[in-house]
């Protein structure tokens, strides 16, 4: 039997100089699950978070060392490693706290340098261009300093007028085209019927980042290789412009006949979603692709592609080669190969150039349809296209991690705390972001990633958005219980965000559902990022906890009636979330506590959407209101808010009882593996959605308010 840990001492306890030298470098000593209630951090917690910090706290002397020098760093440094100047604000702080005296340089991204000099150290945002320029500071002693300056604009603008849209996610959805997952050309084709002939203005998705490859692959799109890079597993090969110059007509067939089985077991046997068979049969039609040479103007189009991505992409590719040989795991390479800038990497990258190519073809290739995608939602009339979903972070044996290494957390993991929905907290498995490297180099892998999805995106949703103020880190080997929060420069991080989504005149969404520190939302929303309204959540918690009135909901969100990880409409309807949990182990009080409850909540709901008159149709003997009309009346609702975008969840218009992803389960649910199906469990394919009755009426309900 192992030796006790010995008791962790409270934060109230904890040294003083150690409590300091964790608020210097952004390191919570306390956390507050709810207003009325402050909880301490270990001080296990705080020390190996200062730790990733490259910060050593593990004796009192280190502590001290370490505070000494933290404090005449932050005493005797002109300026800090970025500043953000807002188009609509007065002389950043930082600047304001300069020496009398001091000059400043500022060279813009454009190569033009701007000077000031003598009396006041200002820049005036409104007169530079908006971008990351480079800010040198000269004050009187001689000392210099240079720093980032990130010049944004003062918001984004929101959508001009209010509109509804599709939730779906892509790989559930397949037509009678698409190789055994829903591909982006069935994407396109659902913004453009979306679009022209249900009047809608937006279909949101998953994330469509790289998967790490594996025998199976993490299902999981929040999980990714690489957030910067799409998958190729999502192509439409038979789009792919080479696919009809392929000089084996054979082996063509042959890949045909088996994306049409792949495709019959899920909609005709009801087999699950194979990621995996889906992408072998793809990578080995890919690999007859790339044996067809591009013609002159696509080879110029795929070198500019390969010039603008530059390393990054160079790095990626290169991975995935790397992973072809060794494994998925970085960690296990052979040393030489861990260190992607080694002369190891360099010579294996050359011997590899074959497969490098490969790998960058394919995710040029992705890049061109997920641009035609939105090229054709913007054709079919919407005015913000396909909302892309960026994940919170990247798995730590994938590209992203092996890649951009000296920006991570080494031995951290992204989670939550312990709060009233889950006693034991949340550990993702994800290696969080260092701040204080985002900071040194201007926050440019944060840059490079969102420019890359903004890309192809009318809007972009951030997956907990509050991630960009502070996020749990838990560290290697420790239970969540015993993590801690470090802060971002959330300024910093939003000024990056308004910047580059006001580049590509895009949308930003955050989501925001769960436990929101104060002050987080107006933040957001002073600088016009959306939030994530869920109909079910939407209470007067401050009151009398009773469901808040359609007038008293925020204009600045997207309000919707469920997302991937809650039970569908239908499912929350009739109570069969309830027995699902319950069949598979998960409720935590007897099944008759759990159903009334259940029942009264949603028995409270009906009753508001009955008074407000938005309750219509009853089905069966009982005279009760039937399914389809209690979802009908959901969105009603959803256009009775002031919200300026609404989402339909896809499943909900068919009926569908099966949420996507059941968070607390890993193999005892199909996550992220089940097509879109109707009230009985049946696939139902893209072509069956644009003839379903059902949705059609759906709509027309939607359609008759959304311009209110």
């Amino acid at each position: 039997m192992p030796a006790a840990r010995p008791a962790e001492p409270a934060a109230e306890d904890l040294p003083e100089d150690l409590t300091r030298l964790a608020a210097l470098h952004g390191v919570a000593t306390s956390y507050s699950p709810s207003p009325d209630r402050t909880v301490p951090a270990s001080a296990t917690a705080v020390i190996l978070a200062l730790a990733a910090l490259g910060v050593d706290a593990g004796t009192p002397r280190a502590v001290r060392a370490a505070l000494t020098a933290r404090e005449t760093e932050l005493r005797e440094r002109l300026l800090p490693p970025t500043v953000v100047a807002w188009s609509d604000g007065g002389t950043p702080a930082a600047l304001a706290a300069l020496p009398a005296g001091t000059r400043l340089r500022v060279e813009t991204e454009g190569g033009e340098t701007v000077e000031t000099g003598g009396g006041e150290a200002r820049v005036d945002a409104d007169r530079l261009p908006p971008g990351v320029h480079r800010l040198t500071a000269t004050a009187p002693d001689g000392r210099t300093a240079g720093a980032h300056l990130i010049v944004a604009p003062a918001r984004l603008p929101v959508p001009a007028a209010r509109s509804y849209g599709l939730l779906v996610q892509l790989y559930s959805l397949l037509s009678r085209r698409s190789w055994g997952m829903g591909d982006l050309g069935d994407l396109g084709e659902l913004a453009a019927w979306a679009g022209r002939a249900l009047g809608a203005g937006f279909v949101q998705v998953n994330p469509l980042h790289a998967a790490v490859p594996g025998a199976p692959t993490d299902p999981s799109p929040y999980r990714p290789s690489s957030r910067r890079f799409p998958d190729p597993v999502h192509l439409r090969i038979e789009d792919v412009p080479e696919f009809v110059y392929v000089t084996d007509p054979e082996r063509v067939r042959a890949l045909q006949e088996r994306a049409g089985r792949l495709r019959e077991a899920v909609l005709e046997q009801g087999a699950l979603i194979d990621r995996d068979a889906v992408w072998d049969l793809k990578r080995e039609a890919a690999e007859l692709l790339l044996e067809v040479p591009l013609a002159p103007g696509r080879r110029a189009a795929y070198c500019d592609y390969l010039a603008e991505q530059g390393t990054a992409l160079e790095d990626h590719a290169t991975w995935c080669a790397l992973a072809e040989i060794h494994g998925a795991d970085w960690h296990r390479w052979p040393e030489g190969l861990r260190d992607p800038r080694s002369a190891d990497t360099h010579r294996a990258r050359t011997e590899l150039m074959d497969r490098v190519d490969f790998h960058s073809r394919l995710t040029w290739l992705t890049d061109t349809q997920l641009t035609a995608a939105q090229y054709a939602a913007r054709e079919a009339g919407m005015p913000v296209g396909i909302v892309h979903d960026l994940a919170v972070g990247v798995h730590p044996r994938g590209a992203d991690s092996w890649a951009q290494q000296e920006y991570f957390a080494a031995g951290m993991s992204v989670g939550a705390p312990p709060d009233a929905f889950n006693a034991r907290g949340q550990d993702w498995g994800l290696p969080p972001w260092r701040p204080d490297r985002l900071a040194a180099c201007g926050y440019a892998p944060f840059r490079r990633l969102l420019r890359g999805l903004f890309r192809y995106a009318g809007a972009l949703r951030i997956d907990h958005v509050m991630g960009l103020f502070r996020l749990w880190w838990v560290p290697e080997g420790h239970p969540p219980t015993e993590g801690t929060y470090v802060r971002y420069d959330a300024e910093a991080m939003l000024a990056v965000l308004v910047l580059e989504a006001g580049r590509a005149g895009a949308v930003v969404i955050g989501e925001d559902l769960g436990t929101v520190e104060p002050g987080v939302r107006e933040a957001l929303r002073e600088r016009g990022v959306l939030g994530t309204s869920v109909l079910w959540f939407e209470r007067d918690w401050a009151g009398d906890g009773r469901p808040l009135p359609p007038e008293r909901w925020r204009a600045d969100c997207l309000a919707t009636a469920t997302t991937h990880d809650l039970p569908s409409t239908a499912a929350r309807l009739t109570g069969e979330h309830v027995e699902l949990r319950d069949r598979l182990g998960l409720l935590t009080r007897p099944l008759e506590e759990e159903r009334a409850e259940a029942a009264a909540d949603t028995a409270e709901w009906l009753e508001v959407l009955a008074r407000l008159g938005l309750l219509h149709g009853t089905g069966g003997d009982t005279g009760a209101p039937s399914e389809e009309a209690g979802i009908q009346a959901v969105h009603r609702f959803l256009l009775r808010t002031p919200a300026r975008m609404a989402g339909i969840w896809l499943p909900d218009a068919v009926g569908d009882r099966r949420p996507q992803n059941l968070p607390g389960t890993w193999d005892q649910y199909p996550n992220w593996r089940l097509p879109v199906a109707d009230a009985d469990g049946r696939p139902v394919t893209l072509e069956d959605l644009a003839a379903s009755p059902r949705l059609h009426a759906l709509i027309e309900v939607v359609r008759d308010r959304a311009g209110g």
